[in-house]
This record gives structure tokens, sequence and C-alpha cells, in this order.
């Protein structure tokens, strides 16, 4: 099953070879061709005990993979995906984060929005919290509209580690993907 498939095996480079092994195990654990949401969940470990925080980061995982907004995610979505996480480059890896981050789609990053992703991802108390959306806001929100843009986010990141670390969501998604797959094994 995917669970036991080794990502880092499928991807040292993008073969016919490697897309057909990876379409032979989609295939075998998604007879219909699809990937849904309750799969999807399966796979990374959500279950009814799973906190609230934890679904909805999935659920926003998988919808923002879902390109085409069909509630599921057909094979070329989901190399898409695989592909983003194990090889992507920064820049599209921060593009996913925003997405990630910006819940209603405005393509603007509201303080909300950015304190919602940080309870998300750390255990801290509240004080801590808004300190962290605060200074993200002061090194990102150049021309102070309390908003952050896709432009923003990116050159705020990009500039500084300590705002990248916050901003991605995942310092390594690569690490959190395959750590994610060998807990099933």
């Amino acid at each position: 099953p995917l669970a036991r498939f080794s990502w880092e095996a499928c991807f040292p480079e993008v073969t016919l070879q490697n897309i057909q092994e990876l379409y032979r195990k989609f295939t075998d654990e998604c007879p219909s061709g699809n990937l849904h949401l309750h799969e999807f969940k399966k796979i990374f470990g959500v279950s009814s005990k799973s906190s609230e925080e934890e679904v909805a980061f999935i659920e926003l995982v998988f919808k923002s993979f879902d390109t085409n907004k069909d509630g599921k995610l057909d094979f070329m979505e989901y190399v898409a995906a695989v592909n983003l996480v194990l090889r992507g480059k920064l820049i599209d890896k921060l593009k996913w984060s925003f997405k990630i981050y910006d819940n209603d789609g405005n393509g603007c990053l509201t303080n909300q929005e950015i304190i919602t992703k940080i309870k998300w991802h750390n255990d801290s108390n509240v004080e801590t919290v808004d300190y962290i959306c605060d200074r993200i806001f002061e090194l990102t929100d150049k021309n102070k509209d309390s908003q952050i843009s896709l432009e923003e986010f990116i050159e705020g990141a990009e500039k500084d580690p300590w705002l990248m670390e916050q901003l991605r969501l995942d310092l390594a998604p690569k690490t959190w993907f395959i750590k994610t797959q060998q807990k099933k094994n």
C-alpha cells in the first residue's frame, strides 16, 4: 500500500519508470483512480481521535492539492502533490504555504489567518502566538495595510530565516511527509 511505498525511491528524478511505479501503487491503493479525502486522512494517520486542528489542517492540505476542486485527487494531482513535497523549489513551497494560510482565498493574509495556522503548529500560549503574529506582520507587511500579499509573504520569507521557519508551515515538508508514511509501516 501507499503507506509502505518509498516516496524517495520514486522521485530520485522523474522518469517514465518512476511514474509507472507510482501509478501502479496509486491504482493498487485507489482502484477508483481517485484519492478521496477519507483515504487521504487515513494515509496521514488522521482519525476520529485526531484533534480538530489536525483534521482541519489535513483537509486544507487536501483541498490545496485538489486543483480542479472536484473533491478528489486524480493521479496527476497526486503526482503534483508528491513532487511538490519531495522535490519542489522553495518558491513553489512558499506559494503552497501561502495558499494553505489563505483560508478565504482572497490573495491576502489577515492577522486571524496567521494566528490560526501558528496555533496549529506551535504548542505556544496566547502571548507567544500573538508575539509571533505581530512579528510576522512587522517583517512582511511592507505597505502597512494589515494584510500580507503573496509577494510580501515570499519576499519576507526569503530575507529572514526566522520568518521562513514560521511561514513555511513545515520547515521540511519532505521530512514530515516521509515520517508520516513511515509511521504506517
